[in-house]
């Protein structure tokens, strides 16, 4: 008898998700993602409508039902009640990708604590209390998705408090894991090296470097010589929540092309 074959490309069809921070930069690519795949995609954003607008028109093109949940991740009260909410007009939750974060760029020794304050609040304390909320809801086969980056393992001048509260929350990746794992819900997290987006720009801006010459750098560094699309990025994010990535969980997957890999001082 012929098997059956499966189609990864709707393998989310029916699934329910929230992305946060999901309409810009690798969010917004996330968001597209999830959709194409079948599933309705509750996106967060904070503060910029026109942004939200657009890539709302995007999504609902593929994916009708699909919503906006504005919120200030840094207070609680607005995490929870993003969840809640999200949950109650699609209809439940089967997907939580965590993508938002804030910093301000400058060296440990100069950071104030509204510095330490707001990065962790809105990174750490965030995490927590959408994970917390969405536990509620989110039964066998639910996925949930922390995006960190290189800072939580590499010194990038600058981040080290963005780096602390990344390297927190991949320690706790693995705690929820095993705390959710006998629900038949997985944990993980999702490493970037360098990608192309308005964080990017204005780090470039710190280094008082061009842009362009940090791209041509960092391409330069990576095994494939060339840096990542969003949608590259977007498309390991997504693998991950499918029902088939259900044995994946309390790991922190780097996607960085090789990247962090590098000998500083190869040619």
């Amino acid at each position: 008898m012929k098997e059956k074959s499966t189609n990864l490309l709707r393998d989310l069809d029916g699934k329910i998700a929230i992305v946060t921070g999901g309409t810009r930069g690798l969010g917004r690519a996330i968001s597209l993602g999830l959709a194409r795949m079948g599933a309705t995609v509750a996106m967060n954003y904070r503060r910029d409508e026109a942004s939200a607008a657009q890539t709302l028109a995007e999504v609902r093109a593929i994916a009708p039902r699909s919503m906006l949940v504005k919120a200030d991740l840094e207070h609680e009260s607005q995490v929870r009640a993003m969840v809640t909410r999200a949950a109650s007009e699609l209809g439940g939750l089967d997907i939580l990708v965590a993508n938002a974060a804030a910093t301000a760029f400058k060296p440990l020794l100069e950071a104030k604590p509204h510095n330490l304050a707001r990065t962790f609040a809105l990174s750490v304390n965030g995490f927590v209390a959408a994970v917390q909320e969405a536990s509620r809801v989110m039964g066998e086969g639910g996925r949930v998705l922390m995006i960190s980056g290189m800072d939580s393992i590499r010194n990038l001048p600058g981040h080290g408090v963005l780096g602390a509260a990344k390297a927190a929350l991949e320690s706790m990746v693995r705690d929820f894991a095993f705390e959710l794992g006998p629900r038949g819900v997985t944990v993980n997290a999702l490493s970037v090296g360098w990608i192309d987006t308005d964080s990017a720009r204005f780090y470039a801006n710190y280094l008082g470097c061009s842009y362009e010459d940090l791209l041509r750098r960092c391409a330069d560094r990576s095994a494939l010589k060339r840096l990542p699309t969003l949608d590259e990025i977007a498309a390991v994010a997504c693998l991950i929540c499918l029902p088939a990535a259900s044995y994946l969980t309390a790991q922190t997957i780097m996607v960085d092309g090789g990247f962090t890999l590098s000998f500083p001082a190869a040619q």
